[in-house]
Order: C-alpha cells, then sequence, then structure tokens
C-alpha cells in the first residue's frame, strides 16, 4: 500500500534520508578537513590511475549523490554507483582490517556492508513503486 503513486513507506523514506546524510557526511568531511587531495595520493599508491581526480570524483558523488538521493532523483543509479564504490573500499581497505569497524577490530567492512544493504534495499523499494505507477 505504501508502495503506491503516492510516494515510498515512511520506513523507506525514513531510510533513504538517514542513508543520504550519512554518505553526505562522508563526502564533506573529506573535503572540510581537506581529506581529497591524501585519498587521491593514497589511490595512487594503490595504481588507481589518476588518484586524485578519482577522490575528487568519489567526494562529489558522495556529496551531489546523497543530495539526489535525499531529493529522490537518480534513485536506482545512483544506488548501483555508490554500491560499486563501497565494495571498492572494502576490497581495498576494509577487507583486510577484519569484519568489525570498533570493538573487536579496526576498521573493518560491517559499516561498508551495511550501507551496501541499505542501498540495495532503497533500490529495490525504488524500482518496485516506479512498477506499480
Amino acid at each position: 500500500m505504501w508502495a503506491s503513486v503516492k510516494g515510498p513507506s515512511p520506513a523507506g523514506l525514513l531510510l533513504r534520508l538517514t542513508l543520504a546524510g550519512l554518505i553526505a557526511a562522508h563526502g564533506w568531511t573529506r573535503v572540510i578537513v581537506g581529506g581529497v587531495v591524501p585519498f587521491g595520493e593514497w589511490l595512487d599508491s594503490q595504481s588507481i590511475p589518476f588518484g586524485v581526480v578519482t577522490a575528487a570524483a568519489i567526494t562529489g558523488i558522495e556529496i551531489a549523490g546523497s543530495l539526489l538521493l535525499a531529493l529522490r532523483r537518480m534513485v536506482i543509479p545512483l544506488c548501483l554507483l555508490l554500491s560499486a564504490i563501497y565494495v571498492t573500499g572494502i576490497a581495498l581497505v576494509h577487507a583486510r582490517e577484519g569484519w568489525f569497524v570498533v570493538g573487536h577490530g579496526r576498521n573493518g567492512a560491517e559499516y561498508s556492508v551495511l550501507i551496501i544493504v541499505c542501498l540495495a534495499a532503497i533500490a529495490l523499494m525504488e524500482r518496485q513503486a516506479t512498477r506499480t505507477k
């Protein structure tokens, strides 16, 4: 009933807006603390071509994409793109640190996995909502 022409369910709206806020914080913090260039240099050290450009693009996607996500624009492509970014983060950083972010480990994959699952849920809800119109 909620995923109808009238729009997303309250739970879906809460999830989408919360996730947009978390992703925005990730991108904006990198900008505010001057982390784009160091992130780019680290990407260069990992043999990622055009490290600083790639870091700036990822940061821009997180900032602009979170706004678009909050406004419910381009939801499915954004969820796919952001998921690809966070899967890459798991492969490059978090998997080798283990599962836990805090407690029984540090900097592990659990947070990124949760973000990816939430992005998948939002994309599925959006797909369902557009099919019921």
